[in-house]
């Protein structure tokens, strides 16, 4: 008999009704159907003795080399952990008391959604002339929050990314933003504190025990992608068809090619990682955007949307206009 957590995972890669009909996450979903690992073919998990912090540490100081800069000028840090080391006061002031900082670090959270909550939360302080340069940090160790035996497991992976926020040149960086509730979505997954029946050890495990889980994910997706693209674009004033390259979430396969179709952008301006990665969850879009720069594909004046899409939390866009000294860290498989 099928575990669990593996009758649900069918059915969240299964359509609402059992059927296949023509809406573009079908459409897109349909050569992944026969692949038992959904496009899966790496993903990469956290050692034993590591922590989400660790790889919070490496990627802030990977971000200040590649700018070239010392952490101690930053003016404020902005940390996403999930799950965080540790309850109650989370990591963003452990983490820099650990370089010896001394300045605003805060934790915040918007599920997968983060990135382009953050970049929102980010631009509108330096902006409004609170902070010239604020490290943005997403990190995730979900193989520690489901059991390896289940299903679960083998689509989510472990990681950390870092953005920095500073003044640019007019016409450069992020113009425009569009964010929405994903209160739909309530209930798709429970976090519950168990104790492991080896190591006699509370943890924190992920559930979805919500059949519906993987419906609600696909009956809404479309109406949350383009309310967020085409609003972030109309404030921008550009329409779809400026659009140079479009970074998109990833949380299955196909995700970046129902994108693309839904919206009506070639897939060639898109990218994904899930396929290296798997799911990392809110690390996905900074993963994605990573992977497209460092490889050439988004050039200096480019049109790049990205778009974020968080269960129990918000869906959104940002529009930016790539600089020409924009400083890329080593690459995270390979550097």
């Amino acid at each position: 008999m099928a575990n669990k957590d593996n009758g649900i995972y069918l059915r969240v890669v299964a359509s609402s009704d059992g059927t296949e009909s023509d809406n573009a996450f079908d459409i897109e979903r349909r050569p992944y159907l026969s692949d038992t690992f959904r496009g899966a073919r790496e993903r990469r998990v956290i050692a034993a003795e590591e922590t989400a912090m660790d790889l919070e540490q490496r990627a802030l100081q990977g971000l200040c080399r590649a700018r070239g800069i010392d952490p101690a000028e930053l003016d404020a840090v902005m940390v996403h952990s999930w799950l965080p080391d540790t309850l109650g006061p989370q990591n963003a002031a452990h983490l820099t008391a650990r370089l010896g900082l001394r300045v605003p670090a805060w934790n915040f959270e918007s599920a997968c959604n983060s990135v382009v909550v953050g970049l929102q939360t980010a631009t509108a302080l330096v902006r409004a002339g609170d902070y010239e340069r604020i490290a943005l940090i997403t990190s995730i160790t979900s193989s520690r929050n489901v059991d390896p035996s289940s299903t679960l497991s083998w689509f989510l992976g472990d990681g950390c990314g870092a953005l920095l926020i500073e003044r640019c040149p007019t016409g450069r960086g992020i113009i425009s933003s569009k964010v929405i509730g994903t209160q739909e979505t309530c209930g798709a997954a429970e976090f519950l504190m168990e104790v492991d029946d080896h190591i006699r050890t509370p943890r924190i495990r992920m559930r979805m025990e919500n059949t519906a889980a993987g419906r609600i994910m696909r009956d809404n997706a479309e109406q949350q992608l383009t309310t967020c693209v085409r609003g972030a674009l109309d404030k921008a004033g550009y329409t779809i068809d400026d659009v140079d390259f479009l970074v998109v979430n990833t949380p299955v396969a196909w995700f970046a090619a129902f994108c693309a179709r839904a919206l009506g952008v070639d897939p060639a301006k898109t990218v994904s990682t899930f396929g290296t990665y798997a799911n990392i969850g809110p690390v996905l879009t900074t993963a994605n955007l990573f992977e497209a720069a460092s490889t050439g594909r988004i050039k200096t004046g480019d049109v790049v949307v990205l778009f974020g899409i968080g269960s129990v939390s918000t869906a959104g866009a940002a529009v930016m206009v790539w600089g020409d000294d924009v400083a890329l860290g080593p690459h995270p498989v390979s550097g």
